[in-house]
């Protein structure tokens, strides 16, 4: 039997040096995409699901105006169908597998919906990285939604009091004073979102795109090679996550020697 890894294997690899700095590319692309679209996602995610929308409220009601007791009017008063939706998307996308997310985007929404074919910077196919994005966004969406949803709910409900007592609207309280507090306690956490869907990226050659991952196996049906195109991508994902998860740490160590001042 021969030995697992071979060095003068890895010398075969040099040609593919292109393959892997593509994927490379690929790889922070889909990543910065993926938390963009995730974020925008989650915080609208989050705002439904701390809404007061309550269409049928007046049912709970008696014909003077007060509280009824029991009934179906009180239960249908008390629904909230943007709460609904929300969570009920949370549950859903953080109870199914992400492999199973993308194929369904991939092979099911994104064969009703034709992409127009075109390519970014040059080597980027956008109808396998678009719908890739697009999965890992919506997954990402859902599990930030919760980090958002509790940043939120961390601020002091006396600041609330507060600006509603200068006259703000809850529009303007939640921008100018909720939002830029929770943002801030919930930032290292988005950031190590960002390190998280690095490495769930990896997923994405399954349909096509040729990330890392997509490298690794077009040059191991090219070279019948299997460890080393492994242990380069593995080295590879170590040089993204390592340094970003110390940067992240030094700013969320910098921004909490602040709060203690």
């Amino acid at each position: 039997m021969g030995q697992l890894v071979q060095l003068e294997n890895f010398v075969r690899l040099k040609p593919y040096a292109g393959m892997f700095a593509e994927g490379l590319a690929i790889t922070v692309l889909l990543a910065l995409f993926t938390v963009i679209i995730g974020f925008i996602l989650a915080l609208l995610l989050a705002l439904m699901r701390m809404s007061n929308f309550r269409p049928f409220r007046s049912l709970g009601l008696t014909k003077d105006g007060h509280l009824k007791d029991a009934g179906f009017g009180v239960v249908l008063s008390k629904f909230n169908p943007l709460s609904f939706i929300a969570t009920t998307y949370v549950e859903i996308i953080r109870s199914t597998p992400m492999m199973v997310q993308i194929l369904i985007i991939y092979l099911g929404v994104f064969s009703v919906v034709e992409l127009p074919k075109f390519s970014i910077f040059g080597f980027i196919e956008s109808q396998r990285f678009i719908p890739g994005v697009v999965a890992l966004g919506m997954n990402s969406g859902a599990y930030l939604c919760e980090i958002i949803r509790s940043g939120i709910q961390s601020i002091d409900g006396g600041q609330t009091e507060a600006a509603r007592s200068l006259g703000l609207s809850q529009r303007q309280n939640l921008r100018y004073i909720v939002l830029p507090q929770a943002v801030k306690n919930i930032l290292p956490a988005i950031a190590n979102e960002f390190v998280v869907i690095i490495k769930e990226s990896a997923i994405t050659y399954t349909i096509g795109v040729q990330d890392i991952m997509g490298a690794v196996n077009n040059i191991r049906g090219a070279t019948f090679l299997i460890m080393e195109p492994l242990l380069v991508a593995t080295a590879l994902y170590f040089c993204l996550c390592f340094p970003t998860s110390k940067i992240i740490a030094h700013f969320e160590r910098r921004m909490s020697r602040g709060d203690k001042r």
